[in-house]
């Protein structure tokens, strides 16, 4: 009940119920990522196109969708990764999360979230000043 209360009220919970009866009435299952997202396909998009979505296991944090099926959802390639013909390329590395807004982002030197000191300027720069 809590499940279906969450995805009612709020958008970020996995699916809204407007995206349950969508994926219930159209939605043809394509496959699960590793992290337990869920992606569908089924009728066609204003370019003619087979509409694709993807169903989060979580929160919906669209970083969390890897290289291959993120191909696949924007119609980069044609092939899902679960197919047989999928091999993902040599240049493709492991899917990281966001870490934005976490203790282990990044903060460069000077952050004020940082003990770190600022580099010095090194003076190959001239600000633009009106006038000059």
């Amino acid at each position: 009940m809590k499940t279906f209360l969450t995805q009612f009220f709020t958008w970020w919970n996995s699916q809204t119920l407007g995206t349950r009866l969508h994926t219930w009435r159209y939605g043809k299952r394509v496959g699960q990522d590793e992290a337990g997202n869920v992606y569908y396909e089924g009728g066609i998009d204003s370019e003619g196109r087979t509409r694709r979505w993807v169903i989060y296991r979580n929160y919906s944090e669209a970083s969390a969708i890897p290289p291959g099926w993120h191909g696949w959802i924007h119609h980069r390639v044609d092939i899902a990764p679960p197919s047989d013909d999928y091999r993902p390329r040599d240049w493709q590395k492991p899917h990281l999360p966001n870490l934005t807004g976490t203790p282990s982002a990044y903060r460069p030197k000077g952050s004020v979230l940082t003990n770190q000191h600022r580099p010095q300027v090194t003076g190959d720069y001239d600000a633009w000043t009106p006038g000059s």
